[in-house]
């Protein structure tokens, strides 16, 4: 189990749930604009959020920021120790840094500010950008990345500082997967998960939930982000897949078969149509839309709830048991009912 590290008012590691991150897509300049956006990360379930603090104009406005918002607020201060200062200064609650890329005096500011305001700091390691001491000896690789987190996160100690997160993040899933694994043996502190550049929507959804998933399934990860090109509302709803298919946060699983020829009712339009309608449910159920009476009671025993088809009309099961002989037209109303009451 890793440390507890508070942020605001969540808590990532310690064996606490895992956290869904996200970072906005405005200027922070734009307050109204960027509120706006966190608001509605808020609501799909962000549990905290990274705003770009990239001019003395960006950082300045997070404090407005953080008083408008619900949730703790991260900055990222892209390499640059004067931003750094400046968001302390306004109140963030944590920061995220890639020390190799500051000199050291500055790195010593930016330890004691934010000791003194009880902020945290998010270590980052990206593949991309490494120290040229460690590209010269290891080349790109688990080995150079490990090296360079040691160094900073025994910097860091010697500071006396240890409200630490650690990041370790490559656009190649394997090389993620690889140097998260290593370091969630080599350190106490909570991990944040993700696939650095994953690209559009399907190839990130697919390189996310393999390389965070996997991660996730042995253990390792305290906080994620689904990084999509685009919208940042895309991303909530696809942590929250990951965390409940995974079995780390309550939700509705929805399970179907690929249908075949012997499927005789509306099979695919009533999956996707329960399937939108359990979004956001804070239930821990497996509901099973099975094709037909051999895959149906048998094959998916195991779900809460299920339908399997017949001629336009489906039997509704719970744990295998058939319950009723449901009409077509009144599957879905039926299922969500039984859904509500259980």
């Amino acid at each position: 189990m890793t440390k507890a590290v508070k942020i605001g008012d969540r808590i990532i590691g310690g064996g606490f749930p895992v956290l869904i991150q996200s970072m906005t897509t405005t200027k922070a300049e734009d307050v109204e604009k960027t509120v706006e956006q966190i608001l509605a990360l808020e609501e799909l379930g962000c549990d905290i959020i990274r705003v770009s603090a990239n001019t003395k104009e960006a950082a300045m406005a997070l404090s407005e920021i953080k008083k408008r918002i619900h949730i703790p607020l991260v900055a990222d201060i892209h390499f640059n120790p004067e931003m750094a200062l400046l968001s302390l200064e306004a109140g963030v609650d944590k920061i995220r840094i890639n020390p190799g890329n500051m000199p050291l005096d500055a790195l010593d500011k930016i330890l004691a500010l934010a000791k003194e305001k009880d902020a945290a700091i998010r270590i980052g390691i990206n593949s991309g950008s490494l120290e040229k001491e460690f590209l010269e000896k290891y080349g790109v690789g688990v080995e150079s990345m490990l090296q360079s987190m040691k160094k900073y996160v025994s910097y860091f100690e010697e500071k006396g500082f240890e409200k630490i997160v650690l990041s370790a993040k490559a656009s190649d899933v394997a090389l993620t997967v690889a140097i998260n694994e290593v370091l969630a043996k080599e350190f106490p502190y909570p991990l944040h998960l993700g696939v650095t550049e994953a690209g559009v929507y399907e190839t990130a959804v697919i390189k996310s939930a393999i390389g965070i998933g996997s991660l996730l399934l042995k253990g390792y990860g305290d906080t994620l982000r689904v990084s999509i090109t685009g919208d940042p509302l895309q991303e909530i709803p696809v942590a929250k897949e990951i965390l409940t298919v995974l079995g780390l946060r309550k939700g509705v699983n929805v399970i179907s078969c690929p249908t075949c020829g012997r499927c005789e009712y509306n099979m695919v339009d009533l999956a996707e149509k329960v399937s939108q309608a359990v979004k956001g449910m804070d239930k821990d159920l497996t509901v099973a839309i099975m094709g037909c009476a051999v895959n149906g009671p048998g094959e998916a025993r195991e779900a809460d709830l299920g339908l399997a088809g017949g001629r336009k009309e489906a039997l509704l099961f719970k744990k295998g048991q058939i319950i009723a002989k449901v009409p077509q037209e009144e599957l879905f109303t039926r299922l969500m009912d039984e859904i509500e009451r259980m």
